[in-house]
């Protein structure tokens, strides 16, 4: 099972709307440091962090400052309160702001799979056998629904050695544990 992370735009842009909305959709939606997000929730989130945390600071600052003689300290504890107000904010944004990243899962051919375990074993001299695998190895292999292609793999070249007559798996052994 092949998972993708695609961008909401690309999923609107191909969406049946008109190309106008698909198009504005499309510019609200920008990747920073490798993740989806609108730019409308990025702005109130930079003006809410910003708020929270320099109102931390400053109520921070003027709480410490009755507290405590040393004018230094006092700041220096206030910008500790405003860190804290930072991860607040950040809270606070999460909750209000949900994630933008659409999951697009697709079954991958089984044949497929085969002519990449056929590269890997020519590559690396083998691939082994499943049985030498550790328990924690194969139940790991079976949750993800990799255990029964390694099997037909170990199967077709024990018999012949010809990988183009194993029998495709059913794709319901390929979706088992995709995540």
């Amino acid at each position: 099972m092949e998972q993708y992370r695609g961008s909401a735009a690309a999923l609107v842009a191909a969406s049946p709307r008109s190309d106008d909305a698909a198009q504005e959709s499309s510019l609200r939606l920008v990747e920073v440091w490798g993740d989806t997000v609108d730019l409308k929730h990025l702005a109130w989130s930079v003006a809410l962090g910003t708020g929270i945390s320099v109102g931390a600071f400053f109520l921070g600052q003027r709480l410490l400052s009755t507290f405590v003689q040393d004018a230094a300290i006092a700041r220096a504890y206030a910008m500790l309160v405003g860190l804290a107000g930072c991860l607040v904010a950040g809270v606070v944004c999460a909750l209000l702001f949900k994630p933008k990243r659409d999951v697009v899962e697709h079954a991958v051919d089984p044949t497929e799979r085969l002519k990449v375990l056929d590269q890997l074993a020519a590559e690396s001299g083998g691939l082994g056998a499943v049985a030498d695998l550790p328990p924690s190895v194969r139940a790991e292999m079976e949750e993800l629904g990799l255990l029964e292609l390694f099997l037909a793999y170990e199967s077709a070249h024990a018999n012949d050695g010809n990988p183009a007559e194993v029998d495709p798996l059913p794709a319901h052994s390929i979706q088992k544990g995709a995540r």
